[in-house]
């Protein structure tokens, strides 16, 4: 069984709901988003990303005959609820904004339209894949805009939180402009190109650190890239240079050297100067081990000579942030506009429209956020994509999806653009919602007092 598909991965409380929904006679339609309350400190923008795979979990959404024997087995739900489960498939409306689209803090990224049953039951799965992508997508853009260009390949499978995990986090950190993975599954299912050198292990496994770089040149020939690290790195780089002449005599190039641990900045300069003096300048220098957004800075503001980066931990668990404040709530039922007033959690009801304006130099100037039937100046962002349960339009290919990442990104206002800590960007909320929030307001009140 593929756990990711199945309907099971969900919460209890929601097959709870739906019984007393399904009791209760409550099926009409319902309209839910999901959304991004509020940023963390260290991030200015988001990059939406999962929507495919959200619309492959309701496009597939199914109870398969054993999963209707385990609920009947748990002795929890009634035969009503398992007899709707039987036949149960998502028939709704979709909307959202295209996946790589740069979004913004309560901007709706999707909107269910569908039974309220129905509605309800995909929440949990939805949030999964749409927080986590988005997570990593956005963490991701940061590395490439702190990059300025190099390359930059996700390396981080091994720590990733599952296996699921890490394949997403190679699908979302490509869409923000990553140049590959070293994970190969990431490669068989989505083409992403996949990336790989040698472990310190090999290495080791040998006598001599010559003779393994030679026994790795002739089984590995193509794009070869030599670990330098593993014991004096400075004496492996004066090694590479006078195995290059020798591998060249058979036809073999070393196209790179791969640092891994200690001072970056001084050894990629000091590896530079080698390789550089031994006629061995087209040879890059790529390196790993630990990197984020601060080690970029310090390479940056080094000049350090460093061609590309692979990056693990800090991308595949976004561990400078790694959650955010999303939700899935109801903005109307029945016709009727509904919205959470908690404090600090409460919502804009209604179906939304998102519309962004630019400058005169072409960059983001604001957005607007109102009623999907109001008129704002702008680009609307919200599309349909799923009409009765079925995907409207051609699927886009993920580079289709990553170029409109990358020219997003470089729409980013300067500020945002250049990752100033702090930078701001203006979403405003639009006067229609203004008032048909005090509608709703008003007419929960007077719900409340009748039943009082």
């Amino acid at each position: 069984m593929d756990l990711s598909k199945t309907p099971l991965l969900t919460d209890l409380y929601q097959l709870n709901m739906l019984q007393a929904y399904l009791d209760h006679g409550m099926t009409e339609i319902a309209v839910f988003e999901f959304f991004v309350r509020k940023l963390p400190p260290s991030r200015g923008f988001l990059v939406a990303a999962g929507l495919e795979q959200a619309l492959d979990f309701l496009e597939n959404l199914s109870f398969q005959p054993e999963d209707i024997a385990w609920l009947r087995s748990s002795g929890r739900f009634s035969e009503n609820l398992l007899s709707e489960l039987e036949t149960l498939r998502f028939t709704g409306d979709v909307y959202a904004m295209p996946e790589g689209s740069v979004a913004f803090p309560n901007e709706p990224l999707l909107r269910v339209v569908a039974p309220l049953p129905l509605a309800q039951l995909v929440e949990t799965r939805i949030i999964n894949i749409l927080h986590f992508q988005t997570l990593i997508a956005s963490k991701a853009a940061r590395h490439v805009l702190l990059a300025s260009g190099k390359r930059l390949v996700d390396f981080g499978l091994r720590r990733a939180h599952g296996a699921e995990a890490g394949l997403m986090a190679a699908r979302a950190s490509y869409i923000a402009g990553y140049a590959g993975t070293a994970t190969m599954s990431a490669g068989q299912h989505y083409g992403i190109p996949i990336f790989g050198t040698m472990a310190h292990s090999f290495i080791q496994a040998f006598d001599d650190e010559v003779a393994a770089f030679e026994a790795f040149a002739e089984s590995r020939p193509e794009g070869l890239v030599l670990l330098i690290d593993t014991y004096d790195t400075e004496e492996a780089a004066r090694k590479v240079v006078s195995l290059a002449r020798k591998l060249a005599a058979r036809g073999i190039r070393v196209s790179g050297v791969r640092l891994d641990s200690g001072d970056l900045v001084a050894l990629s300069k000091s590896v530079r100067r080698i390789l550089d003096d031994g006629g061995l300048r087209d040879v890059t220098i790529f390196a790993s081990g630990g990197i984020d957004e601060k080690e970029l800075i310090e390479f940056r503001d080094a000049n350090a000579p460093i061609d590309g980066y692979g990056i693990g931990t800090s991308l595949t668990t976004s561990f400078d942030v790694p959650a955010l404040d999303c939700a899935y709530k109801l903005q109307e039922y029945a016709g009727i506009g509904r919205r959470k007033r908690s404090a600090g959690k409460a919502t804009w009801p209604g179906r939304k429209q998102v519309w962004r304006s630019y400058g005169t130099d072409g960059r983001m100037a604001r957005d607007v956020v109102s009623l999907e039937n109001d008129s704002q100046p702008g680009d609307p962002l919200i599309q349909l994509v799923m009409k009765n349960g079925r995907r409207i339009g051609p699927r886009p290919t993920l580079d289709e999806i990553r170029e409109r990442a990358a020219n997003d990104l470089a729409r980013l206002p300067e500020p945002l653009h250049r990752l100033e800590p702090g930078a701001g960007y203006p979403v405003e909320i639009g006067e229609a919602l203004l008032r048909y929030t005090e509608e709703v307001d008003r007419h929960l009140e007077a719900t409340e007092s009748r039943s009082a």
